[in-house]
């Protein structure tokens, strides 16, 4: 388990990019070491690990979900208090169809904004390290690794060219 948070700091980008494939190299998991940066560089510049978002998920679950619950509402009402009109029959198809729609976009926006919080793992309860020059225009290399391999993974980020190395419990 990462019980500790270590963060490289660098002015240029070709150094945390060798220290990304210094980390990568020296045996660290790749979802366990990340680039942080208020510049923007293209996806995959400092051969980051990109994780798969499962996010098409939600929304598709979540208007199957609205869907079916429409049907039970709208077919268990006119089931459960049958009103014949008319000769008509007792499920109106065309009064129901508005109510699955209306049910089915209702439920897969909410899932929506939960897959969009749950893919975007907030609330975030530990940070880990962090330094204020990343907005001015540093490129900070952070890891999360175990106390035993702590001091390999600062010699890593040394050997690429780190200015300055900051932890975070």
């Amino acid at each position: 388990m990462a019980d500790r948070s270590i963060l490289g700091l660098f002015q240029e980008a070709e150094p945390a990019a060798d220290a990304m494939d210094g980390l990568a190299k020296a045996g660290f998991e790749p979802g366990s070491f990340d680039v942080l940066t208020g510049t923007p560089y293209p996806e995959g510049a400092f051969g980051e690990h990109v994780p798969q978002h499962r996010l098409f998920r939600f929304p598709a679950f979540g208007a199957i979900i609205g869907f079916t619950t429409s049907i039970l509402i709208t077919a268990g009402t006119q089931m459960a208090f049958p009103m014949v009109t008319g000769g008509k029959p007792i499920l109106s198809l065309f009064a129901m169809i508005i109510i699955m729609y209306e049910m089915t976009m209702l439920a897969a926006v909410i899932a929506t904004v939960i897959g969009i919080i749950f893919e975007s793992r907030l609330p975030n309860l530990n940070p880990g390290a962090y330094d204020e020059r990343i907005t001015e225009g540093w490129i900070g290399v952070v890891i999360s690794v175990d106390s035993t391999r702590s001091q390999e993974a600062e010699s890593v980020l040394k050997g690429a060219g780190a200015l300055e190395i900051k932890h975070a419990s």
